[in-house]
């Protein structure tokens, strides 16, 4: 497969905080694109540097032209994990600070992704979603276990305790898909923080996808249904659109 291109559109508010502990970065080439998005844990001292440290280390170690494959993200996220290590050692009052991440990589004509934590990932075709990750939380094991319903995840009291996150003192235990996905000109990715999933369901996620002219206004699409919850408290927010196009198609 030849001639495919991307067309991507980024979005990160700090919504009712004071400060925004989300980073999220891009790398779009000829070769293909690195796509990431990364949630600092508010609860733990340095949330937005963990966040910006893993954007920057990932954005620099992933390299999908040498290779798509499941061990190119291991490797980025230990290269990422290190880094952290690193601060967390130099600045001991950073010693808690924690972060998730989702990463999409592309090849430009096929795609993996990986995450660790809540950020997830969304994969649309034809207009529907096709597949997303599964958060590394207490509610989400508790879908696994039968004991909650998929839906639920999102009003959750438990929704915030993660169970896996990049900064801890032991190896990433992330998930990543095993076989890159052939990608097709249509198919849309959306790379986002819970503070963004969780206002914004799935079947408004297709809605605004099949209205939208461009990754931009699908992403302000949301964002609107968003703001218009109206939530006390508001979390931090920030999504990336992706949108896959055929190599002559302009962007």
């Amino acid at each position: 497969m030849t001639g495919l291109g991307f067309t991507s559109a980024t979005l990160s508010k700090p919504g009712a905080r004071a400060d925004n502990e989300d980073a999220c970065g891009v790398r779009e080439d000829a070769g293909g694109g690195v796509w990431i998005v990364a949630d600092g844990l508010g609860g733990h001292g340095g949330g937005e540097v963990a966040a910006g440290i893993a954007v920057q280390a990932l954005l620099g170690a992933i390299d999908p032209a040498a290779g798509l494959g499941p061990d190119c993200l291991a490797d980025a996220l230990s290269v990422a994990a290190q880094a952290l290590r690193d601060r967390q050692q130099a600045e001991p009052a950073l010693s808690g600070m924690r972060t998730t991440v989702v990463i999409l990589a592309s090849d430009g004509m096929r795609a993996l992704w990986g995450h660790v934590g809540d950020s997830r990932l969304y994969w649309f075709r034809d207009g529907r979603i096709r597949a997303q990750t599964e958060d590394h939380s207490v509610p989400q094991a508790l879908v696994k276990a039968g004991e909650l319903a998929p839906e639920a995840v999102r009003f959750h009291e438990d929704r915030n305790r993660l169970l896996r996150t990049l900064g801890e003192d032991k190896p990433p235990r992330p998930t990543l898909v095993e076989t890159p996905l052939s990608l097709v000109a249509g198919d849309a990715f959306l790379l986002c923080s819970d503070g963004f999933w969780e206002c914004v369901t799935e079947g408004e996620m297709e809605i605004a996808l099949a209205k939208a002219a461009d990754p931009t206004h699908w992403l302000s699409s949301m964002e609107q249904l968003l703001i218009a919850r109206d939530h006390a408290g508001q979390d931090n927010y920030t999504a990336i659109g992706v949108w896959v196009r055929a190599g002559d198609t302009p962007p």
